[in-house]
């Protein structure tokens, strides 16, 4: 019987609390297909480094577990990572796995959570269903993303013209490290009269971005220069990772896997 393996790759994260949402993604993968032994990776080198240093926790990169399994037989992997757009660490994960189609006969690939059309359809629905709220006039909710300098970035803004194309006209999306910004979303806001604000993270974990730029009690995170602004504001501590229909949408992803 040829050997097969499952390997789920994610950025990652050095937060408990946030791990969870990884953790379901996983599991929702290993039970589509049991028939594969699973694997666990990180693209960031900085976490990995600091799970080490911090607690002797040894997570491998792609590039290590893929040398581990060419080295003990493999024959088959599919991989699907957690990413949400096409994005740097998506890229950087395709390169890592390249060097391998030599080595293992068959190596089959999903895409990030926001690739095609239908996916920001639904997970945009995703997301507003789980919200459940039902706001008023002068309340919006805002989704935080990472945000990048690659051009992978225009996922955000294409992600909130889908929400408004559903009829969530009363949400905006901003980013930490891209365009759109808080600056932008302010305005908006302002502009459309609105007093109070649900903040969730548009990312798949909980972590660092989320707990300390998006709801950290300093001037400078999201909550608190919203406050200052003169919202009241509400914050929604999950990652995408959590929402079941999420991580099924990346078991429909794994399904559709393309050879590299």
């Amino acid at each position: 019987m040829s050997k097969k393996a499952l390997l789920v790759v994610s950025f990652g994260t050095s937060f408990d609390e946030a791990l969870p949402a990884i953790v379901n993604i996983e599991e929702t993968c290993k039970k589509a297909f049991p028939e594969y032994d699973f694997f666990r990776a990180f693209t960031s080198g900085m976490i990995i480094r600091k799970l080490k240093r911090t607690r002797q926790q040894i997570i491998h990169s792609p590039e290590e577990i893929m040398e581990q399994l060419a080295g003990e037989g493999y024959e088959e992997v599919i991989c699907q990572p957690t990413h949400i757009i096409n994005g740097m660490e998506y890229e950087k994960m395709m390169n890592m796995l390249a060097p391998y189609k030599e080595k293992i006969p068959v190596i089959r690939v999903g895409t990030p959570l926001l690739t095609e059309e239908e996916d920001y359809k639904k997970a945009c629905e995703i997301v507003m269903n789980e919200m459940k709220l039902p706001m008023a006039e002068d309340e919006a909710f805002v989704l935080m993303g990472h945000g990048t300098e690659h051009f992978a970035n225009s996922a955000y803004c294409q992600f909130e013209n889908m929400l408004r194309d559903l009829g969530y006209e009363n949400t905006y999306v901003g980013t930490v490290e891209g365009f759109p910004g808080l600056d932008y979303v302010i305005r908006r806001l302002k502009l459309r009269q609105i007093k109070k604000v649900y903040l969730m993270p548009l990312m798949i974990v909980a972590g660092d971005h989320a707990r300390n730029d998006l709801a950290g009690a300093e001037e400078d995170s999201w909550d608190s220069i919203l406050k200052a602004a003169g919202f009241e504001t509400q914050i929604i501590l999950k990652g995408l990772g959590e929402i079941d229909a999420i991580a099924e949408m990346f078991v429909e992803h794994l399904r559709q896997a393309k050879a590299v």
